[in-house]
């Protein structure tokens, strides 16, 4: 979960989701005037953003691009943070494998988050938030962690039968936070900024 008061840390990397050659279908203006766009999800806090590549560069589904300070190889700039609703219908597709892949490339952070989690209120647990994890699984995985840590997704996977996949689990837990934009607890991402009033 993210600390209160303290700002996220910026973006460094993207996945890309999709690449649009036209522009997105939210822009209105005439074909001619589009420019491509690359809808993408940010590596550490699931931001969902419009990229704008640079020229002549078109970045494969599934890469990984830098869009941190300096010098970029294959984007030009962020265009703006979008929302679930936006992305193409491609680039929803493509999310589950991304977010998976992603949690297995980070998965020291996710093991971690499986080791620490801990009650956010009297009744409701942090594994409880996961899709799947019911009281009964979140109690075997409680009861596991007390013999030992859990040293990666798959000794968690071998220790507790019931979680068939975690780095699903965990994917499908960020779509989740992803699709409600006023989902009460977020363990991943980061809401979305407010429109000013």
């Amino acid at each position: 979960m993210q600390v209160k008061g303290k700002p996220p840390e910026k973006e460094e990397y993207a996945w890309v989701l999709d690449y649009l050659p036209y522009g997105s279908n939210e822009d209105k203006r005439p074909s001619y005037q589009k420019k491509p766009v690359v809808q993408a999800i940010g590596e550490k806090n699931f931001v969902l953003m419009e990229l704008v590549p640079k020229e002549g560069k078109n970045p494969n589904i599934q890469s990984r691009v830098y869009i941190g300070d300096g010098d970029r190889e294959e984007i030009d700039h962020v265009k703006h943070r979008i929302g679930y609703s936006n992305l193409s219908h491609g680039a929803q597709l493509e999310l589950p494998f991304i977010l998976e892949a992603n949690v297995k490339s980070d998965e020291e952070r996710f093991v971690k988050f499986f080791n620490d989690a801990h009650p956010i209120t009297n009744r409701l647990h942090m594994l409880e938030l996961l899709p799947g994890i019911g009281k009964k699984l979140m109690w075997a995985i409680i009861d596991e962690r007390k013999k030992g840590v859990f040293k990666s997704l798959d000794d968690l996977h071998t220790r507790v039968g019931g979680v068939h996949s975690p780095q699903k689990v965990i994917s499908n837990r960020i779509i989740e936070e992803l699709r409600d934009e006023n989902i009460k607890y977020r363990l991943f991402t980061i809401p979305p900024k407010r429109p000013k009033e």
